[in-house]
């Protein structure tokens, strides 16, 4: 690795787990004694320990050859079987396993569930639906050909090229009763040039509609340069290229303004990076690293999936782009080169923000409609401030908004506010009966003033020369505990306590939970977190 030029060097912050030795990463094994100091033994014992891709892969295979006991005690039908996505262990022993489920051999939407055990036995479970799973038969009265069709019109008009996959027969329990349906998913391409994977769910008695949501996750930055930055990079024979062996062999490409494939790898002579096509590619490997680092030196992440696979970049998307985009379906970012190509959308908080989709769906998974998306958009509009504090770049200070580089409104005003989001003009400061009927990127919009009133508190204040002034729906003031509390406490709900289908009342439920975990229930953190939410309406 050679960086472009020399630049100080970052911080390295440390998560308590990584004093853990690896025999404490084994499922069923015990953990140390504990620290003398309350708060800061219990948050150690709360954290989630490292582990490596083979220690991971070692505690699914020893969760799933348990699954069938598992689902038995939970009480589950006789044709409903677990299949395990992921597991955590606390430094305390506590383990979190997270499940999908299947019915008669289809896939359960909206069945996720994530069960917690103690070592002393105790067990809690997270449900992403309450409801019995069992539907009358698994025989579709509707086609397949005719959820097609359906699923075909469901696509907004100004969508191109239209093609629908063949549908799958799942049992729908994400809203309402579990019935049999066909899940579709419609691929084309958005008014804007962004790539569409709509999936629509059609009932398979009746061929109703019964939702759908876009697979393609976008948001938006810019690529503004982030200064003299070291990169992560791979020799080979004479050449060197943007493959980043240290963190997962992240690589990123240049799409040369295509809208499909991989594109070619970023190659360089000399190992000096940065003019021309390359600038871009510089600001996605850059911003990618950084996010890579963040979620593994404070959070103690490792890599998007938890097993230290890197993902991919390509840059010079399209034509006059202007968006970036993940997709889980390549476990990919995607950036756009602006109007006229002139600004590749490239920035670091836009690298923590389409990275942090890739961490939502290994992890609860939100749906990407309703509150549920709201809540996906706003953990990666978190994760990417989160990020732009964590690196410390005096060229992209910290700050509490999302895309203030891009100026895309002309008038250098950013496209998100965090500490009142309503000020973009679309976006809600407060929960309401009716949020779930908005865009997601708009109905995220107190979920993100939540973790700013948590993070810094209500009323005016000055923060890296940024003026704020957040409001509060009663009236009330709100005391902050800190930007680094607010982000494990709702990194923490994200990964071990919300499911598919985690609306603002679970949200609410969820972070408290984890507060209690890390802090106590009875600490200045967890009413503070009750605080929050109830000056953001949710109660």
């Amino acid at each position: 690795m050679r960086p472009i030029a020399s630049s100080p060097r970052k911080k390295t912050v440390r998560v308590a787990a990584l004093v853990a030795s690896a025999a404490m990463v084994v499922i069923g094994v015990q953990s140390g004694q504990a620290s003398a100091q309350p708060e800061r033994s219990r948050e150690a014992g709360a954290t989630a320990l490292p582990l490596t891709a083979t220690e991971r892969a070692t505690a699914i295979k020893a969760a799933q050859a348990d699954a069938s006991a598992q689902a038995e005690s939970l009480g589950l039908g006789a044709k409903e079987k677990l299949l395990v996505r992921d597991v955590i262990k606390d430094a305390d022993g506590t383990v979190h396993t997270r499940y999908e489920r299947t019915y008669a051999g289809l896939p359960v939407l909206g069945g996720d569930l994530v069960v917690h055990e103690k070592t002393s036995g105790a067990r809690s479970v997270n449900k992403a639906t309450g409801a019995r799973i069992a539907v009358k038969s698994t025989d579709a009265a509707v086609t397949p050909g005719a959820a097609s069709g359906t699923a075909l019109k469901a696509a907004p008009k100004a969508t191109t090229g239209e093609k629908a996959k063949s549908p799958r027969k799942v049992v729908w329990a994400a809203t309402g009763k579990p019935v049999l349906a066909w899940e579709t998913v419609v691929t084309g391409t958005q008014a804007d040039g962004t790539p569409s994977e709509l999936h629509v769910v059609t009932d398979a008695a009746t061929g109703a509609k019964l939702s759908q949501w876009e697979g393609v996750e976008t948001g938006t930055g810019t690529s503004k340069y982030s200064g003299t930055v070291p990169l992560g990079t791979t020799k080979s024979g004479s050449t060197y290229s943007l493959t980043d062996s240290t963190r997962g062999n992240h690589k990123t490409y240049d799409l040369n303004q295509g809208s499909s494939g991989t594109g070619t790898l970023f190659t360089d002579a000399d190992d000096v990076w940065g003019g021309g096509r390359q600038t871009a590619g510089v600001d996605a490997h850059y911003g990618a690293a950084e996010t890579w680092d963040f979620y593994k030196e404070f959070l103690g992440r490792n890599g998007i999936k938890n097993n230290g696979v890197g993902s991919y970049s390509r840059v010079h998307y399209g034509n006059s782009y202007v968006n970036a985009f993940w997709q889980d379906s390549c476990f990919c970012m995607t950036y756009g080169d602006g109007s006229g190509n002139a600004n590749a959308l490239t920035a670091m908080d836009v690298a923590g923000h389409e990275m942090s989709h890739g961490v939502t769906a290994a992890t609860a998974n939100l749906n990407y409609a309703g509150e549920p998306g709201g809540l996906n958009e706003a953990t990666s509009d978190i994760m990417a401030t989160a990020v732009e504090f964590y690196s410390g770049n005096s060229a992209d200070v910290g700050d509490y908004l999302i895309g203030e580089k891009i100026n895309i409104n002309g008038d250098g005003t950013p496209l998100r506010y965090q500490d009142k989001p309503s000020k973009d003009g679309a976006s809600k400061d407060y929960w309401s009966s009716t949020l779930g009927n908005i865009d997601v990127h708009y109905s995220s919009g107190p979920a993100n003033h939540f973790f700013y009133l948590l993070s810094e508190g209500s009323g005016a204040k000055v923060i890296n020369g940024v003026s704020y002034n957040s409001p509060t729906y009663d009236g009330s003031t709100v005391s902050g505990i800190g930007r680094d509390k607010a982000i494990k406490i709702w990194y923490r709900a994200l990964t071990t306590y919300w499911t598919s289908t985690t609306k603002y009342a679970g949200a609410r439920t969820g972070t408290l939970s984890a507060a209690a975990d890390l802090y106590g229930s009875s600490s200045t953190e967890y009413k503070a977190v009750a605080a929050a939410w109830t000056a953001i309406n949710v109660k």
